[in-house]
């Protein structure tokens, strides 16, 4: 027999946290599904329990994060955790696996808070041995407390090159240089939207005591860099790049790259679900309500799988999506106080966010590959020439695209090749970018295997 829950939130960061706590203080019945072995998501990853040493690298929202994790555990809530789910459908049915097994259940509403995936940042030589992602290598310090043996090389833009720069100062690497991308005019584009970051005095103060810090240290800032490439036989052997007119190169084996994050849609695309362009951040949101609900009904997405606003906004983000749910089962008020506060919040934020998306949106150039070598996805090893191709010979869809060159049918599924072949197609039919169609993905949404239907087809007998 299927399990059925009230309320199935799909992750544990702090939107799925918050929702789930939200959801139990009135009176549903909840389960939370997180492929992680403990709640926090990204950004609380661990929070709990911190390496030895650890906890000063992490910040001062360590604390918070803590906090959060614990109420979560001593509340009355269904936590699965090593749980994939890789199907989902309009009728609210969970196909899902854990311990080896697939699994199914029902649920009345069901909440995505599925978090955020980074943007790729597809330059020469990025998929060699000694190239990472910001944030892989933050995992790799939040879940191991691994920092680089050697002089690291951070290259791009966002307010998450500069945290894990800091982190690292904290947790005694070396940082051999910050190679910025972020264009100078940006500057013009976000200054309107300075009164309101001027208002969350606690996010600014953080952001430059972190510059404060890599400036004492003595960190190289080489700012408006262009033309990142990756050198090596073999290996990251050194970044080159242009700025300020003059070429540049830095003898590196580990370059860490970072051009921001995007909301991870792919359920919300599967589903079916309307989406958006933004085209501040250039990239595709679910269209939303006020309480997070999508235009599947009983489908709602808190956190940053609607917009990137960080773990405070996600969390009342959580909230509302929670009251959303419990007012389409009948269990609560639309005039729930906790609601208004929530919104409350979620205006002054969102107005801090507004000049840093402006500030820190990519250059045009660090999206589209230059060079038709350059890998576009990386689990078919299709190159950006070879997407061009494509799209000069009709494509004009991620889809279609998908049929030419076969991006989009590896394991990620089109999740991290989809915004760059979009981009690709886009310069080449003169488009906008919101007008590639983007990939509608199916179900699996995660890799499955045929044993672990079995395995879970036994249990059923």
């Amino acid at each position: 027999m299927k399990r059925h829950w009230d309320l199935a939130i799909v992750g544990a960061g702090p939107a799925g946290m918050a929702a789930a706590l939200e959801g139990a203080r009135l009176g549903l019945r909840v389960a939370v599904l997180d492929e992680q072995p403990r709640p926090g998501g990204q950004v609380y990853r661990h929070a709990a329990r911190p390496a030895p040493g650890l906890a000063a690298a992490l910040g001062p929202d360590h604390a918070e994060g803590m906090a959060l994790v614990e109420r979560f555990h001593a509340a009355d809530i269904e936590y699965l955790p090593g749980t994939t789910v890789w199907d989902l459908n309009g009728a609210r049915e969970i196909g899902f696996s854990r311990a080896g097994a697939a699994e199914q259940a029902t649920a009345g509403q069901v909440i995505l808070a599925t978090g955020a995936m980074e943007r790729p940042v597809p330059i020469p030589g990025w998929t060699l041995p000694g190239v990472m992602t910001v944030g892989a290598a933050q995992i790799l310090l939040k879940t191991a407390s691994l920092v680089p043996a050697e002089p690291v090389v951070l290259a791009g833009g966002g307010p998450l090159l500069y945290l894990l720069a800091w982190q690292y100062l904290e947790a005694g690497a070396s940082i051999r240089a910050l190679v910025e991308t972020t264009p100078r005019r940006n500057q013009l584009a976000a200054l309107p939207h300075a009164p309101a970051l001027a208002l969350e005095s606690g996010l600014l103060a953080r952001g430059w005591g972190w510059l404060r810090d890599l400036r004492r240290a003595g960190v190289e800032r080489i700012r408006e860099a262009r033309g990142l490439a990756i050198e090596g036989q073999g290996a990251c052997e050194a970044i080159a790049f242009t700025a300020g007119g003059a070429p540049g190169r830095i003898e590196t084996g580990l370059v860490l790259l970072h051009e921001g994050v995007i909301p991870n849609t792919h359920v919300t695309m599967a589903l079916g679900c309307d989406h958006w362009w933004d085209g501040v951040q250039m990239c595709w949101r679910p269209r939303l309500d006020t309480n997070g609900r999508t235009s599947l009904p009983g489908i709602l997405v808190a956190g940053d799988g609607d917009r990137i606003m960080g773990a405070q906004a996600a969390g009342h983000q959580g909230l509302l999506a929670a009251q959303g749910a419990a007012v389409a089962l009948g269990r609560a008020s639309t005039d729930d106080g906790h609601a208004a506060a929530a919104r409350r919040a979620l205006r002054r934020l969102a107005g801090a966010r507004r000049f840093l998306d402006r500030l820190y949106r990519p250059a045009h150039a660090q999206l589209v590959p230059a060079d038709d070598e350059t890998i576009a996805c990386r689990c078919e090893e299709v190159t950006a020439g070879e997407v061009r191709a494509a799209a000069r010979l009709g494509a004009m869809g991620l889809t279609q695209a998908k049929a030419y060159t076969r991006c989009g049918m590896g394991p990620c599924q089109g999740r991290l090749c989809a915004p760059t072949v979009a981009a690709l197609i886009a310069e080449a039919r003169g488009m906008a970018p919101g007008d590639v169609a983007p990939y509608r993905p199916r179900s699996p949404f995660k890799p499955i295997t045929l044993g672990t239907l079995a395995a879970g087809a036994r249990g059923y007998r």
